[in-house]
């Protein structure tokens, strides 16, 4: 599965999680419209993460969207996910399609233009930018803002993504950026009414 639509890229957090399971959460914003899953748990433990993992994939197929794999290239292949989004810290990107192969989905991270353009080199099929604003979920980041988004969007051909603190309010300023759409974590899985906050997210992003 090699097709994948970026407009509304959910990133999963389970600290984020109101009175609901990471399935049932996830699977609210499947039913809701969001259209790429990423499973994301920076401490998990492999074994642990692999189950959900499995369990994810099953979830997402069921409609028709690609799931993602957070750093773990090795989790992703065993799961079956569609995907893998690298980290500037994790396996290079041309490593990793080494093994993944070329109608596997990988994504990396890009904090900068020339982070961008070395990632589109490598082979990303997509670019995770940001902090386009700031955000809890990520603390260490140093912030690209709307003009950094910019830039990068004009300097390389691969879609791009915008990352922290997009809320449905200011997620039309990142459209017009020249984002592909937008990955959020806690905008959705934080929300006490998930599907509402998916249709507002896509009645803002005119999708």
């Amino acid at each position: 599965m090699k097709s994948f639509d970026l407009r509304l890229y959910l990133v999963t957090d389970e600290s984020c999680l109101v009175q609901r399971t990471l399935l049932n959460a996830v699977e609210e914003a499947l039913d809701s419209g969001v259209t790429l899953v990423q499973y994301r748990d920076k401490s998990g433990l492999g074994k642990n993460m692999l189950r959900k993992a499995r369990e994810l994939k099953a979830l997402c197929h069921r409609y028709h969207v690609p799931l993602i794999i957070n750093d773990r290239l090795d989790i992703a292949l065993l799961s079956g996910a569609d995907g893998v989004h690298l980290g500037q810290n994790d396996l290079p990107v041309a490593e990793a399609r080494k093994l993944a192969g070329n109608d596997f989905i990988i994504g990396a991270t890009a904090h900068s233009v020339q982070e961008a353009l070395e990632a589109e080199a490598a082979g990303a099929d997509y670019l995770g930018c940001g902090a386009v604003f700031s955000t809890n979920t990520k603390k260490d980041t140093v912030p690209l803002g709307l003009d950094g988004l910019k830039a990068i969007r004009e300097a390389v051909k691969i879609p791009i993504v915008g990352i922290a603190g997009i809320t449905a309010e200011n997620y039309p300023q990142v459209l017009a950026a020249g984002a592909d759409g937008a990955a959020v974590v806690s905008g959705i899985l934080g929300a006490e009414d998930i599907a509402g906050t998916v249709k507002r997210f896509l009645l803002a992003g005119h999708i």
